[in-house]
């Protein structure tokens, strides 16, 4: 996690132009901060159409899929007719997403390269001259209230506060500000809902095999306002439609794969008659859906033709994580009890769930409807 947190901070420097340069219309030299300002300013520019706008803010991907759902997403929002008086923008608030994306990470798989940009850039062109939106409804499209979020209100924060003092002081003291709160904000709201437009979905698989869905999850030094609770409400919401349900996640201590493989034995599923169908509890199926849910990674040494569970779990490291091990390939290991395959796999991210969707677009117009945000406090639970 370490090493993620670092190379973040990098792509960050190269975003704000610390290294490289880039070059204007008259081939004069900016850096790449100015360069890409520059662009969102002429974006929203010629896009405005309305005085009030919504950003959608997702940590980001680089899949042709995840650019498909966060298309489809921009296309509802525009389509509802409760936001018909506002323009909608996407953007990515992860840096490495962003000069991945635009390095065409995934071209050989069939993905575009597409421009994404941080919150900072569009909230700016907002502001700028000729634009100025009179609202601007920022969404974050994080599923749980945790670090990711934190970041998304401390942009709001350092926008409101003009903290580069190159925005007028006079229309930051009247424009309007709101904020729509993640998936799963709400213990006694957004758990339940979630959870039911999941059973939905999902009832027919869990009423004979098992559905596990693999959630994000902040490490406990990261664990920002406790959102990690929010998988395991989850998990209990679901309870109540079926014992068949399990949410687990990539990197929340005491619930990795091994940890739902835990519970699952413990209910008495392993019986070798199930199916393990997982599905990414995440906005998108990006590298995690692909990689550590549906891939075929096994940890170093270990067969691909002949290994069991026993073997896997002896490689679990002191948190309990089998690392190098994608959740397909886990929960098919021989002696587990079940089989989990390709076709268990249930390769779609939540903003591909038009139900669940709704729930993130009901917390725009609550926002929309509610008190104009107040930046000084954030709106995470205690």
């Amino acid at each position: 996690m370490n090493k993620i947190k670092t190379l973040m901070v990098v792509m960050m420097a190269i975003i704000a132009g610390v290294s490289f340069t880039a070059c204007d219309d008259d081939d004069d030299p900016v850096y790449n901060y100015a360069a890409y300002q520059n662009t969102v300013n002429k974006t929203v520019k010629a896009q405005k159409k309305h005085n009030k706008v919504i950003l959608l803010v997702a940590f980001g991907s680089t899949w042709q899929q995840a650019f498909n759902a966060f298309d489809t997403t921009i296309e509802a929002y525009k389509q509802d007719a409760r936001f018909k008086d506002y323009d909608v923008f996407l953007s990515y608030s992860s840096a490495i997403c962003i000069n991945r994306a635009a390095a065409g990470e995934n071209a050989a798989d069939g993905a575009e390269i597409r421009n994404y940009y941080a919150p900072p850039f569009w909230l700016t062109a907002f502001a700028q001259d000729g634009v100025r939106y009179e609202e601007i409804v920022v969404q974050s499209l994080q599923v749980i209230p945790g670090e990711e979020y934190t970041r998304v209100i401390n942009y709001i924060k350092d926008f409101a506060n003009n903290s580069n003092g190159d925005i007028d002081d006079n229309y930051l003291a009247n424009v309007t500000l709101k904020l729509g709160v993640p998936l799963l904000q709400d213990k006694e709201a957004d758990v339940p809902a979630v959870a039911k437009a999941l059973n939905d979905l999902y009832k027919t698989q869990a009423k004979t095999d098992v559905v596990a869905f693999m959630g994000h999850g902040n490490p406990d030094t990261y664990d920002t306002y406790k959102a990690n609770v929010r998988y395991t409400e989850l998990e209990e919401a679901l309870h109540t439609y079926s014992p068949n349900y399990f949410v687990g996640t990539v990197d929340m201590m005491e619930n990795f794969k091994t940890h739902v493989y835990a519970r699952m034995k413990e209910a008495g599923l392993n019986d070798g008659s199930r199916k393990v169908y997982c599905h990414p509890l995440m906005s998108i199926d990006g590298d995690h859906g692909h990689n550590d849910m549906a891939g075929d990674d096994l940890p170093e040494g270990i067969d691909e033709n002949n290994y069991t569970i026993d073997q896997l779990l002896a490689l679990a490291n002191e948190e309990g994580e089998v690392e190098d091990c994608s959740w397909k390939t886990f929960f098919n290991a021989k002696g587990s009890g079940f089989t989990c395959t390709n076709e268990t796999m249930i390769e779609k991210g939540l903003l591909e769930l038009p139900t669940v969707r709704a729930i993130w677009m009901g917390h725009t117009k609550a926002a929309i409807d509610g008190e104009a945000l107040d930046y000084y406090h954030s709106k995470n639970p205690e």
